[in-house]
């Protein structure tokens, strides 16, 4: 059995080549998918340098998408030609989220059936040393993770996250809706599993299962990711800047809370950032934390 560990790329190169170094003894190939569309649509250059991954080039598929999905929705506009409004903007973002993530289909042509297929955003990373893997036989497995803010070891202790999820290939649809099933086990009286395309029985939750890295970016590229992107319309609309992002940083407090269902809400809360011991992180952080100062708090 080998391992496919797939994810979509941006420009996120710091974190991709802590992924990289963290999953090397366990993963065998990489699959990485880039699009020349930002998810509002805009065009943009592709950021991945593969001569930058010297050591991990042998395993690494990379996926390049130069063209926008063939189902977007636009409005026609008398005097403007073809246009988006909000509620399509949104629509369409979500179209390119899912085209560019089922496009990594396409990097795991060469899989057997019982190879194990793994799908992350590149920030969200397994711990796959005591996940015993090799003996697992459910239909899924989810990956149950810490949450870290701003720094490798400010930590978020109010959410459980399930970042990274697993299937063998021969159990896989595509990669949205492997990234979209719920994540929790159900159980075997509730006979909406048995329609459902979401929710399943036969699961595996590894519940020491890594670590997601959320906003290890500077100030300024954590503002230009929220106010770029459709996926974060709340953050403009509450009329937030840049100095709302460093007050935020420096009191230790995350950027808004997760679970909230309005933008009412979103922002309107603090939850506060607890600093751990680097014996939580990954034995690659432990072992390179002079290479990481600025990105570890003291």
């Amino acid at each position: 059995m080998r391992i496919f560990d797939c994810t979509t790329f941006y420009d996120e190169n710091f974190i991709l080549d802590v992924r990289f170094n963290i999953l090397d003894p366990f993963v065998d190939k990489f699959v990485i998918c880039e699009s020349a569309f930002s998810h509002s649509g805009k065009k943009k250059k592709f950021n991945f340098d593969i001569s930058k991954f010297e050591k991990f080039k042998h395993k690494i598929i990379y996926l390049k998408i130069d063209h926008e999905p063939n189902n977007l929705i636009y409005n026609l506009s008398n005097n403007k030609g073809i246009r988006e409004d909000k509620a399509n903007a949104r629509i369409n973002a979500i179209k390119r989220i899912a085209y560019q993530r089922n496009f990594l289909k396409e990097g795991i042509s060469d899989a057997s059936k019982d190879d194990l297929i793994f799908y992350s955003d590149n920030d969200e990373i397994p711990k796959l040393n005591d996940a015993n893997l090799s003996t697992a036989t459910n239909k899924l497995i989810f990956f149950k993770q810490k949450l870290f803010y701003y720094k490798f070891n400010l930590f978020c202790d109010r959410y459980d996250w399930y970042g990274s999820k697993a299937c063998k290939k021969k159990d896989l649809i595509d990669f949205e809706w492997l990234r979209n099933t719920k994540t929790k086990k159900y159980n075997f009286f509730r006979l909406d599993t048995f329609f459902s395309k979401t929710k399943y029985m036969d699961v595996k939750i590894v519940k020491d299962g890594g670590w997601h890295f959320s906003q290890l970016k500077k100030i300024d590229d954590i503002y230009a990711k929220l106010t770029n992107s459709e996926d974060h319309q709340e953050f403009k609309e509450a009329g937030k800047k840049i100095s709302d992002i460093e007050d935020l940083v420096k009191r230790k407090v995350i950027l808004y809370d997760h679970k909230a269902k309005s933008s009412d809400f979103k922002f309107g809360q603090e939850f506060k950032l607890e600093t751990i011991s680097l014996e939580n992180m990954p034995k690659y952080i432990q072992d390179n934390k002079e290479q990481f100062k600025d990105w570890l708090e003291t």
